[in-house]
């Protein structure tokens, strides 16, 4: 699988690809993440990428022709499945989302900064936008790591044990039940016996019914989807 990321700050994401399961993904070439400054397709002497906004207000937008020069400089050189923007308003991104993309072959993600891009952008050359929550952050690069992070864990071969993936929170709209290791006691806090019993199908019912108490308890409209 390919990742581009288009950034005006692609320095930012040097480091949340080059260590943890991420760098293993790569360094197995079951992932490529290439990064692209947008300021190397910026206007002018300065690299501009930036303008102030029609019909006035504070902040800057990104202008539609860099992106466009650096969006279509990729697609000439490969077919993408996606073209992905990560602005505030986008569609939640979910576990059911990072299933769905982790399935594709090439991703673009294009991270937004200032006050966003130029709705033109929006309009013709974005297949899909996707948010990591209800807040705004001061550029589209963290959403960018997290997509990327959670795609990158789901590709075969990435995880040494490929049953983790499976099993965790909102993989089937549940939370995962609670997890324990040794000793089997600390403090007199001791773990649950089920879980010491060798029973397998004890283990599997009682996890599901920690699952749904925790799903109900912290995520109550999972429960009613």
């Amino acid at each position: 699988m390919r990742i581009d990321i288009i950034s005006v700050i692609p320095d930012l994401l040097h480091s949340p690809f080059d260590h943890s399961i991420v760098k293993r993904a790569r360094q197995k070439g079951l992932l490529e993440i290439h990064l692209h400054d947008l300021r190397e397709f910026g206007k002018g002497k300065h690299k501009q990428v930036d303008d102030y906004a029609y019909g006035g207000g504070a902040g800057m937008v990104l202008m539609v022709e860099p992106i466009v020069k650096c969006v279509e400089r990729l697609q000439s050189e490969r077919d993408y499945d996606e073209v992905i923007y990560t602005p505030p308003d986008g569609k939640l991104f979910n576990q059911s989302t990072a299933n769905e993309l982790s399935l594709k072959k090439n991703i673009i993600i294009l991270c937004g900064h200032y006050k966003g891009v130029d709705e033109r952008i929006r309009e013709h050359l974005i297949s899909r936008e996707l948010s990591i929550g209800d807040y705004v952050l001061s550029g589209g690069e963290l959403a960018a790591a997290v997509i990327t992070d959670a795609i990158g864990r789901l590709i075969p071969g990435v995880l040494n044990d490929e049953t983790s993936a499976l099993t965790d929170s909102f993989q089937d709209d549940l939370i995962a039940p609670p997890v324990y290791t040794r000793p089997s006691e600390f403090r007199g806090w001791k773990v649950p016996d089920v879980l010491l019993s060798g029973h397998q199908q004890k283990i599997d019912d009682w996890r599901l019914s920690q699952s749904e108490k925790r799903t109900a308890e912290r995520r109550p409209e999972k429960m009613d989807d």
